[in-house]
């Protein structure tokens, strides 16, 4: 078993489509655990604001495998890949990290750049994975947070939502 950290996020109805991608994720893992939910403004485009959390769990399956179920979540709930890699989502759920794999290669981004660049996807896995260690810089997730720039931090809200 592999130990797996996905982020969710959707800012088209948002509370409708976290919670029916997080039943998903129930159905297939329901030890599954989840961050607090966290609101954040859209990066990269104007739009909504999003909610965001992070999901960890055990599973069995490739990473090419776990992928792919993930994109399966996405498309059964409406999710419409385009070229635009910014934009409106009814959700959105990446593969932040496998185990303490480092894949860069045939599609995948593991562990996604994004956890170190963006308050919306460390806050949640420092919560769910505090004394977990980045792959790459072997740093905890509880400090990388602590190190993250204060105006990073003042662009998250805490959100009150039960998944």
């Amino acid at each position: 078993m592999v130990q797996v950290a996905v982020g969710l996020g959707s800012n088209i109805d948002r509370e409708l489509n976290l919670r029916s991608a997080t039943q998903s994720l129930r159905n297939l893992y329901p030890k599954i655990f989840f961050s607090p939910v966290f609101r954040s403004d859209a990066v990269g485009f104007d739009g909504p604001y999003f909610f965001n959390l992070v999901g960890v769990y055990d599973c069995a399956v490739t990473a090419h495998d776990a992928l792919g179920q993930l994109h399966d979540i996405e498309d059964q709930l409406g999710r419409r890949r385009s070229a635009k890699r910014f934009g409106s989502r009814q959700i959105d759920i990446d593969l932040l990290l496998y185990g303490d794999s480092i894949l860069y290669d045939q599609g995948m981004d593991i562990p996604r750049r994004e956890i170190l660049q963006y308050a919306h996807v460390l806050k949640p896995l420092s919560l769910a994975l505090p004394d977990h260690s980045h792959p790459i810089s072997g740093r905890s997730y509880r400090e990388l947070w602590g190190a993250m720039s204060p105006n990073q931090k003042t662009l998250l809200e805490p959100v009150a939502l039960r998944v």
